[in-house]
């Protein structure tokens, strides 16, 4: 009954553990960012493992620390003249590239130099492979009127998610290029609460209409999109699979471009088939991110991340808020199993880590060959949970079988008092007590008058039945730290601790009393009257060991009984 009990508490405690941690904001945010921290050791260890390889055909042009200074010192300014933009992409579009990506916007017209804008909108009227970015945000109405992008930007999601990211107001780039090309797409980002990046959108929402992000507008007009649907999350969004840190993609300095566009210098690779992105990595630049794989990523990286992720369909699918549920429930099941069924708790701690472990090598393993994020930190607390409940309440159940078996070692199944073996004991050890400390000890033994006699007359059920009565009446009448046992057959003793004689003889004349004052219930129903009569020694007046009290005790028990039994000697 108290197994069950306590399984009922158990699972009780384990539910309100639950449903109070689902309840606190705090702590699911907790939770959150422990479970982030998670996948981005484990995409870190993967990224370097050398096991995931990125796609060699897509090239960034970096605008790097050297191409600044190179554009500064040739041009004596940045941003770069549009023009040059204009003049790079037609020495690349000569070897035949896939796309060219400008993971740059080009906004407001150039006003010291109107025919390079020129140059940059023929450009994208004259190649269908090319794009270019612009960025949704929440400027208020009265510093930038929201304009109405053109329709042919829009795309109809596959899937519509609820809580899609959207945003009131938008930076427009040059109207040319916007009247040149569908090829826009949006580069706005999904950071997690701690800054990181780990995710991007699909798509976002403005003024009613989804438009797609700039990787996945390139990845919608490309040969990889041949019925692959992409699964996006709640807020549309979809999780990256990092290929390494900063510099994982083969990086081509702009000012190598530029020199090769201008015929200055021979460039020695070849863009066929490629798909380059233009975009900055120098710092100074501003577009920096902090990505799982690293603390300093350039976004035109990420951008790269993004477009290889799609064209590999290798996103990251997070397993449903169920299936970790089920995963927390069946670990804290087996950990259960573990504590309870294996008797050494070294063992069965050992064991509950083991499972734990190949959960997280199962986790790990789905992330590196499935491109699936199982979670760890819910799992993991379930079990804790779970094992430290059911260490709880092992150790109670083995707490009140070891009572058990104590109370069976030391009491007398009949009378329920103290067995003789346990009265030996206790009686040396007060006497070694009243000893060393010089404390006063007394022992009283008491036999039932004409016992046998009433076994003989009555039956023995009914002598047990009285026994049981007497025993009661004894132990319910005397203090705490009076140690009361069955010492033999009908003779019972009662050892009193800090008790002179003189004490101990109105005691016994107490019990004396209270027994022969009693009616005894027998077991044919009737009633009858029972009395006892009692011996009484003490430690230094009748002896300094044990066996010297139990004797004095017993021949004033004798006198008692042969001077007319019922009274206390």
């Amino acid at each position: 009954m108290l197994k069950k009990i306590l399984y009922f508490l158990w699972a009780s405690v384990f539910l309100g553990l639950i449903l109070v941690s689902l309840q606190s904001g705090s702590f699911v945010s907790f939770v959150h960012s422990m479970e982030n921290s998670t996948f981005d050791i484990r995409q870190k260890v993967i990224s370097g493992s050398g096991v995931r390889k990125h796609n060699p055909d897509i090239v960034i042009i970096a605008a790097d620390d050297a191409s600044y200074e190179y554009v500064l010192e040739h041009y004596g300014e940045w941003p770069l003249n549009r023009a040059l933009y204009a003049k790079m992409v037609d020495y690349i579009e000569a070897q035949n590239p896939k796309s060219i990506v400008f993971d740059m916007m080009f906004v407001k017209s150039m006003k010291s130099n109107k025919s390079a804008d020129d140059e940059l909108i023929k450009m994208f009227e004259k190649y269908n492979n090319v794009y270019t970015a612009m960025n949704l945000d929440d400027q208020p109405s009265d510093l930038r009127i929201p304009p109405e992008l053109p329709a042919k930007l829009a795309i109809i999601p596959d899937d519509m998610a609820d809580d899609v990211m959207h945003y009131t107001n938008c930076r427009i780039i040059l109207q040319g290029i916007l009247d040149a090309t569908s090829n826009i797409g949006m580069i706005n980002v999904a950071r997690s609460e701690d800054g990181v990046l780990r995710k991007m959108p699909l798509y976002l929402k403005y003024r009613g209409k989804y438009y797609p992000q700039l990787a996945y507008r390139v990845f919608l007009d490309s040969e990889y999109n041949k019925n692959q649907r992409i699964k996006s999350d709640d807020e549309g969004s979809v999780i990256l699979n990092w290929y390494g840190p900063a510099g994982t993609y083969k990086n081509i300095p702009l000012y190598e471009v530029i020199k090769a566009a201008n015929g200055e210098e021979r460039l020695n690779f070849d863009f066929k088939d490629k798909i380059i992105y233009f975009g900055a990595t120098a710092a100074s630049l501003f577009d920096i991110k902090t990505v799982p794989v690293d603390k300093v990523y350039p976004g035109v990286e990420v951008q790269a991340t993004y477009i290889n992720n799609l064209i590999d369909n290798s996103l990251i699918q997070k397993a449903p808020s169920l299936v970790t549920l089920l995963t927390g429930i069946l670990l804290a099941f087996l950990t259960i199993l573990c504590v309870f069924k294996i008797s050494s708790m070294a063992i069965a701690s050992g064991m509950t880590v083991t499972i734990y472990s190949i959960y997280v090598m199962i986790a790990y393993f789905l992330m590196q060959f499935k491109n699936i994020w199982l979670e760890l930190v819910v799992p993991m607390m379930f079990t804790l949970f779970a094992y430290i409940i059911a260490v709880v309440i092992k150790y109670l159940i083995k707490s009140r079988d070891f009572d058990q078996q104590y109370k069976l070692a030391t009491t007398d199944g009949l009378t329920e008092l103290y067995n003789h073996r346990y009265f030996q004991e206790q009686l040396h050890n007060f006497v070694s007590h009243a000893s060393r400390y010089e404390s006063p000890l007394s022992l009283i033994i008491i036999d039932i008058d004409f016992f046998k006699k009433f076994n003989d007359s009555y039956g023995h059920q009914s002598g047990d039945a009285v026994l049981r009565q007497v025993a009661f009446t004894l132990k319910k009448n005397v203090r705490m730290s009076d140690i009361v046992c069955r010492y033999g057959g009908e003779e019972m003793g009662i050892i009193l601790p800090s008790t002179t004689y003189e004490e101990a003889v109105n005691i016994a004349k107490k019990l004396c009393a209270l027994v022969a004052s009693k009616k005894y219930k027998l077991s044919n129903g009737k009633e009858s009257n029972v009395t006892i009569s009692l011996g009484v020694s003490a430690f230094g007046k009748d002896g300094k060991n044990p066996s010297e009290l139990i004797e004095a005790a017993d021949k004033r028990l004798y006198n008692a009984k042969a001077n007319g039994r019922n009274r206390v000697n």
